[in-house]
C-alpha cells in the first residue's frame, strides 16, 4: 500500500514539470511553425527571428534541464553519526546530555550556525548534524546544502548544487518571452485588423497572451533572487536569519557584492552565462561576515571583514575579500 502510495506522490509531483515541458514545446511549435512559416512573408526576417530563437530557445531549456536534473547535493560523510555515536545518542534521553554528546561529535566539524537556543542542529531523521545553510526537505526526504526552497516547477530543492541553473533559467526565460513577445506583436496586431489568416492566426494570438505572462511572472521571482544573490542569503534566511554564536545575523554570510556573486556563478567569467556548474567550494563551509551590521560596510562594498572556519582575517581596504584566500563555500 505505501509503494503505490509512494508511486502515485512521485507521479503527481512531476506533473508541474510536463506542464512547463508542454508550454514549452507548444511555444516552439507556435513561434517556428506558425508564426515564422505561416505568417512572416520576409524570408530576411524569418531567417533573424529563428536564428535567434533558437539560440535563446536552447539556452533556456539547458538551463531548465540543468536545474531539474541536477543531482541536490547532501551532507559529506563526516556529518553523519556512525552506528556507535547514535547508540551512544539514543542510550540516554536527556536533552541536555545528547546535546553534549552532539557539540563533541561536532567538536571537527566548520559548524558556525546553531538552533534558536544555541544548540547543535541536528536531523532526527537523517541522523546528521546540518551543515551551516543546510535543512531538511521533507519533499527530498534528505538533508540539503544550502537549501533556497523546493520547487514544485523543478520537482527539486533549489540549492547550492543548481542554483545557478535555477537563475539562468528565470533569466533567460525573461529573454525567451521578451523576445517571443516583441517580435510577436505587430502579428498579434494583425490578428484584431484581420490582416492574417489560416489556422496559425489562433496560435500567434495565444502566443503573445502566454509570453507577456510569464514574462510579468518571472521578472518578479528573477528579481528577488537577484536580491538574494547579492546580499548572500537564501529564502529560508530571508524569513528566519541564521544564529551564530553572537545571535541572530542576516548579513552573516555576505562577504560583498562580488564575492557574493561568485560564490553562485564562479570565478571564470566566461561560465557564468553558461549552464554548466562553476559555483565556489564544497557547500557545506562558508566564509563569515563579522562587520557589525551597524557599520552598513556590506551595503556600501567597504570594510569587509570576514571570517572563514572561525578565523578573522585582517581588514581589506578595497571593500572585497582577499583573493588568495582559502573558500571552502
Amino acid at each position: 500500500m505505501n509503494l503505490c502510495l509512494n508511486v502515485i506522490i512521485n507521479i503527481v509531483r512531476w506533473i508541474p514539470v510536463v506542464f512547463i515541458w508542454g508550454i514549452i514545446g507548444w511555444s516552439y511549435y507556435a513561434y517556428v511553425v506558425a508564426m515564422c512559416s505561416y505568417t512572416v512573408v520576409s524570408i530576411t526576417e524569418k531567417t533573424i527571428y529563428l536564428v535567434l530563437y533558437h539560440l535563446l530557445f536552447i539556452l533556456f531549456i539547458w538551463s531548465y534541464w540543468q536545474a531539474i536534473f541536477t543531482p541536490v547535493w547532501e551532507p559529506p560523510r563526516q556529518y553523519f553519526l556512525d552506528s556507535s555515536q547514535k547508540a551512544q545518542l539514543d542510550s540516554d534521553d536527556r536533552a541536555d546530555v545528547q546535546q553534549e554528546l552532539l557539540r563533541e561529535f561536532a567538536r571537527d566539524l566548520p559548524i558556525q550556525t546553531y538552533t534558536t537556543t544555541g544548540l547543535v542542529r541536528y536531523c532526527d531523521v537523517c541522523c546528521c548534524i546540518k551543515p551551516d545553510r543546510a535543512h531538511h526537505c521533507s519533499l527530498c526526504r534528505k538533508c540539503v546544502l544550502k537549501m533556497d526552497h523546493h520547487c514544485p516547477w523543478v520537482n527539486s530543492c533549489v540549492s547550492f548544487s543548481n542554483y545557478k541553473f535555477f537563475l539562468l533559467f528565470l533569466g533567460y526565460g525573461i529573454f525567451y518571452t521578451c523576445f517571443v513577445g516583441a517580435t510577436d506583436f505587430q502579428y498579434f496586431l494583425g490578428f484584431w485588423n484581420n490582416s492574417i489568416n489560416g489556422d496559425g492566426k489562433f496560435h500567434v494570438l495565444f502566443l503573445f497572451f502566454a509570453a507577456i505572462m510569464f514574462c510579468i511572472s518571472l521578472i518578479s521571482l528573477y528579481g528577488y533572487h537577484i536580491f538574494l544573490v547579492q546580499v548572500n542569503r537564501s529564502t529560508l534566511e530571508s524569513f528566519r536569519s541564521p544564529i551564530f554564536r553572537t545571535g541572530p545575523d542576516k548579513w552573516g554570510f555576505s562577504l560583498g557584492r562580488r564575492q557574493n556573486f561568485r560564490e553562485v556563478f564562479g570565478d571564470l567569467w566566461p561560465m557564468w552565462l553558461v549552464p554548466l556548474y562553476s559555483s565556489r567550494g564544497n557547500g557545506y563551509s562558508f566564509g563569515r561576515n563579522v562587520q557589525p551590521e551597524s557599520a552598513n560596510g556590506l551595503l556600501s562594498g567597504r570594510g569587509c571583514r570576514w571570517m572563514e572556519e572561525g578565523v578573522l582575517s585582517s581588514e581589506d581596504e578595497g571593500g572585497e575579500c582577499p583573493t588568495n584566500a582559502k573558500y571552502d563555500c
